[in-house]
């Protein structure tokens, strides 16, 4: 049976998921739905333990170069500084995830100014398959940020973002434009928009039935008659 939708707004939905939910909950619900290839990588992790971000996709794809400039190259963004990542950075819209694949991870891939522009535009974080820099601006402004970790390289002459606003794959996972990411302590995960509203009903679900099993096992019910009564562990 499809799920009916409780919510009548992205900001509705956002709101109750960060109030309710953590990504394991979501991610045990994709499981059992049959979607078991939804969390990215582990080595993509929040700036902050205690950073959360969700929200929309906004897929960037970039590439490996090996200097700023390219003059003369079959490609014009080769001569481009950064390619199009100012073009992506400044297309993101409210509630949108900025998200970045492609490259090696051997410079950063966002920064302050980066974070400070795309707050500015209403978005809720950044995750990137990769590094940041400028780590302590970025804490300072509490900008919900997933990465590899800190790394000062830059990418000037060792990356351009070649594309934006098209599907692209991290890990096992695809990340399609409208897709929502949400992410915590335990990782970042994908919910696909077609199964969004089954995925975060049954989540709210499983989190209240959790909370009902938690209060029963404080009281002194055993593990197994617990999970006889709830059905959930």
């Amino acid at each position: 049976m499809t799920a009916a939708k409780s919510w009548k707004s992205d900001d509705e939905l956002f709101a109750t998921v960060r109030r309710e939910l953590f990504t394991c909950v979501v991610g045990d619900v994709m499981d059992k739905l049959g979607l078991q290839h939804q969390f990215l990588p582990p080595q993509i992790q929040p700036l902050r333990l205690d950073m959360v971000v969700l929200g929309r996709a906004m897929p960037v794809l970039a590439v490996d170069v090996f200097a700023e400039r390219i003059v003369g190259s079959a490609n014009h963004l080769m001569d481009k500084p950064f390619g199009l990542m100012l073009e992506a950075l400044d297309d993101l819209h409210p509630n949108e995830i900025y998200v970045n694949t492609g490259s090696s991870p051997r410079n950063a891939l966002w920064g302050e100014l980066m974070s400070t522009r795309a707050r500015k535009l209403g978005s809720p974080g950044a995750v990137l398959n990769g590094y940041v820099r400028d780590t302590k601006a970025i804490l300072a402004m509490n900008f919900p940020t997933f990465s590899f970790g800190s790394y000062g390289q830059d990418s000037a002459p060792r990356y351009k973002v070649v594309d934006f606003r098209i599907p692209v794959e991290i890990g096992a996972v695809r990340v399609r434009p409208g897709d929502i990411l949400f992410g915590d302590i335990d990782g970042v995960l994908l919910v696909p928009a077609e199964a969004e509203v089954e995925v975060f009903t049954q989540a709210l679900e499983k989190a209240r039935g959790e909370k009902l099993v938690k209060k029963a096992i404080e009281e002194g019910t055993s593990a197994v008659q617990a999970f006889e009564k709830h059905g959930i562990m």
